[in-house]
C-alpha cells in the first residue's frame, strides 16, 4: 500500500475529520487547535481551545465537538519524534468541547460527570440519536494514575453518564454499521473490546465489572490508539510503536496489519472520498498526515455531511 504524505509540520495531529469538500479537519494536540487541512495542502488554524484537544466528530449541528485531555508534558524522543509523557504542569482537568467550524468559538460542554471531574477525554463517535460516546483514557500523574472510563452525553449539554469504568486505558471508539455494538480499544492492553448497547448511554453487563468480550489483543508491542470502522464492519484500529493500522474483523477475530513506514506514532484515520476508499491517518511522532487508497470501504458517519 502506497501513502502519500498530505501534510507535515503538524503538531502532535490527532482526530482527522474528512468532509465533503476534500478538506481535513484535525486537532493538533501540542500546538493545541483544532486545523483545516485543504485539498491542496493548505493549513488553516481554526481555533485554538488549550489544553490538549483529542478525538474530534461532527455533531447534529455542524458543530465539532472535541475530546480535550486536559493537556500533556512533552519529550522528545531524537529522530524527529515528539511524544506525550503524563500530565502537563498547569494540568487541571478533562472536558469536552463545541467548536463553530465558521467563526472558530469554542464553548465549553462538560467537565465532569456525576461531581467527578472528567480526566482525559480521548475519542469520540456520535450515535443515529445525537448523542455521543467517549472515551476517557485517564491521566498520568507524577506519582498515580487516575482511571477514566467510557461515556455517554448529549450534544446539547444537558445529560452525561458513565457507561464503562473497568476499562484500563480506553482509547479508540466506534460504533458498528447497525449502531448496536460499541468497540473500544485499550491502549496499554494492546486489546479490542465489544460492548452490546441496549439504548442510548447504556451497555449491556454490570458497569462495575470487567468487560467480557474481547475481540482481539495485539502482538508485537503495539498499543491501540483511536479506530475507525469499515462500511463492512471491520475495525481499523491505530497503533503505537509497531506504526500502522491493524484490520480486525468482528466475526473471526483475525487481524491484517498494514504498516506506515517509519511512523512509531500512528494515532488515528479516517475515510472520506466519494467511494469512502481515501484513507486519512494521523503520523503523530513526527507531525505528518498520510492519505492511502484502502483495500475497503470505510463507514460514513453520522452529521459529517453538516458540515462547511
Amino acid at each position: 500500500m502506497e501513502f502519500e504524505k498530505v501534510a507535515s509540520g503538524l503538531d502532535f495531529p490527532e482526530g482527522p475529520i474528512s468532509l465533503s469538500d476534500g478538506s481535513i479537519i484535525l486537532v493538533e494536540i501540542k500546538r493545541q487547535t483544532l486545523t483545516r487541512i485543504d485539498s491542496s495542502g493548505q493549513i488553516d488554524r481554526i481555533a485554538h481551545l488549550g489544553g490538549g484537544p483529542n478525538g474530534a466528530a461532527i455533531g447534529p449541528d455542524g458543530k465539532v465537538y472535541v475530546c480535550n485531555n486536559g493537556g500533556y508534558r512533552w519529550i522528545d524522543l531524537g529522530d524527529g519524534i515528539t511524544a506525550d509523557d503524563g500530565a502537563a504542569t498547569d494540568y487541571k482537568t478533562g472536558s469536552i468541547q463545541r467548536a463553530d467550524l465558521r467563526s472558530g468559538v469554542v464553548e465549553l460542554l462538560y467537565d465532569s460527570c456525576d461531581g467527578v471531574p472528567l480526566r482525559g477525554p480521548n475519542d469520540i463517535v456520535f450515535d443515529s440519536y445525537g448523542g455521543f460516546w467517549f472515551t476517557d483514557i485517564g491521566k498520568l500523574m507524577q506519582h498515580y494514575r487516575f482511571h477514566g472510563g467510557i461515556y455517554y452525553a448529549l450534544a446539547d449539554g444537558s445529560r452525561i453518564n458513565r457507561a464503562e469504568v473497568r476499562v484500563t486505558t480506553p482509547n479508540g471508539i466506534g460504533l458498528s454499521p447497525d449502531g448496536c455494538t460499541l468497540y473500544v480499544a485499550e491502549t496499554i492492553t494492546g486489546r479490542l473490546w465489544s460492548f452490546e448497547i441496549e439504548e442510548p448511554g447504556v451497555l449491556r453487563g454490570h458497569p462495575e465489572l470487567p468487560p467480557t468480550r474481547p475481540l482481539a489483543t495485539l502482538t508485537r508491542n503495539q498499543l491501540c490508539d483511536s479506530l475507525a470502522i469499515q462500511a463492512n464492519g471491520k475495525i481499523c484500529v491505530a497503533t503505537l510503536n509497531s506504526g500502522g493500522i491493524s484490520v480486525i474483523d468482528p466475526a473471526t477475530s483475525e487481524i491484517v496489519f498494514y504498516d506506515v513506514p517509519a511512523e512509531p506514532y500512528v494515532t488515528n484515520i479516517c475515510f472520506g472520498g466519494p467511494d469512502m476508499r481515501d484513507a486519512y491517518i494521523t503520523a503523530s511522532g513526527r507531525g505528518n498526515l498520510f492519505r492511502a487508497r484502502w483495500p475497503d470501504a470505510g463507514l460514513s458517519l453520522n452529521y459529517n455531511q453538516l458540515a462547511g
